[in-house]
């Protein structure tokens, strides 16, 4: 099948480029900068020579969206904003004058969409969105509403033939470079990984595997290429009904103290020294990052991929990690 996948030069986009490749898919890349063969040239707001990519592919997965790894200055949270609403539009505009639309446009979200929670996991169903609560920074409300308009974009969008998903994702965990793994096992290897400011806060992640899998079973793209045409049809049909919010997250969500222990214990690292709220600031700031990535509890799960039969090859933490880093040290040594 042809997949096109606006904003697919970053580290998600990567993973799914690679093996969407690897299982024989036609992959496009949308990015401002091609370089490589499939990627085609776009701007993330106005309609091009791009747009035809769109029309007469069989799923849009859009990732575009300016990087949460930055300092939440008020320049940069306008910037998430606009980044991510503005290249919504304009895929959906391009969906919806395609000819022949895909019949799936899976749409990137984030799992921070949730209220920052210690007592209760959010699903779909029942989860609290976020806003302004009691005892958070003020801006963490913000993020919350870069997340709703990321997607009422695309529920706006008058796109008829096409199903909507919007991806809910947690942090997605690979041993590539420079990506969160990789920072945290940085840390965890000098001995600095232990709980910050207490270490309660929930942490939701989904193993990359997963997150690929996940993608492929609402895109349809997953073991049907064997069925005969009428199971193919019955199957694509029973995944019709999932449309809207999913969250993409593995179901065992842990506290950062204990999520940190489990990386320590794969990576061999008996100790994680402890970091206090203002040491964390001062960490952030040092990365050019933001601790509102290790302060807010994001306790998300998976209901709805669950019930639609879904299962996940890495759904704990301690098992999903000591898999990443294996993978990572085998990377690390294959390199020059």
């Amino acid at each position: 099948m042809k997949v096109v996948i606006p904003g697919g030069t970053g580290q998600v986009g990567a993973i799914l480029d690679r093996a969407l490749t690897a299982a024989g898919h036609d992959v496009v890349v949308l990015t401002r900068r091609p370089v490589r063969e499939r990627e085609v040239g776009w701007d993330g707001e106005t309609q091009g020579a791009w747009s035809a990519e769109i029309d007469g592919s069989d799923v849009v997965v859009n990732l575009a969206g300016r990087s949460v790894n930055c300092r939440y200055t008020p320049a940069n949270l306008r910037a998430m904003m606009d980044s991510r609403v503005r290249s919504t539009r304009a895929v959906g505009r391009a969906i919806a004058a395609a000819a022949r639309p895909p019949r799936v446009w899976l749409q990137m979200s984030t799992a921070t969409v949730y209220a920052h929670r210690l007592d209760a996991p959010n699903d779909e169903a029942t989860g609290l969105i976020g806003g302004a609560e009691p005892g958070v920074p003020g801006y963490w409300a913000y993020s919350v509403e870069i997340a709703r308009a990321w997607e009422r974009e695309q529920e706006r969008a008058e796109t008829p033939r096409t199903r909507k998903v919007a991806l809910r994702t947690a942090m997605v965990m690979s041993p590539d470079r420079g990506g969160v793994l990789d920072v945290l096992l940085r840390l965890a290897r000098l001995g600095l990984g232990g709980p910050v400011a207490g270490g309660a806060q929930y942490v939701s992640w989904i193993h990359e595997h997963d997150f690929v899998r996940a993608v492929e079973f609402l895109a349809g793209l997953d073991d049907l290429a064997g069925q005969d045409d009428l199971a193919r049809r019955d199957d694509l049909a029973g995944r019709g009904e999932l449309a809207g919010p999913v969250n993409l997250a593995a179901p065992g969500p842990l506290p950062q103290g204990e999520f940190m222990r489990a990386l320590r214990a794969a990576c061999g690292m008996p100790v994680g020294l402890p970091a206090t709220r203002w040491m964390a600031e001062l960490g952030a700031y040092a990365l050019r990052s933001d601790t509102e990535l290790l302060l807010k509890s994001r306790r998300v799960v998976p209901g709805r991929l669950l019930e639609a039969g879904f299962t996940f090859e890495h759904p704990q933490w301690p098992e999903a990690a000591a898999d990443l880093v294996r993978r990572a040290r085998t990377a690390r040594a294959s390199r020059p």
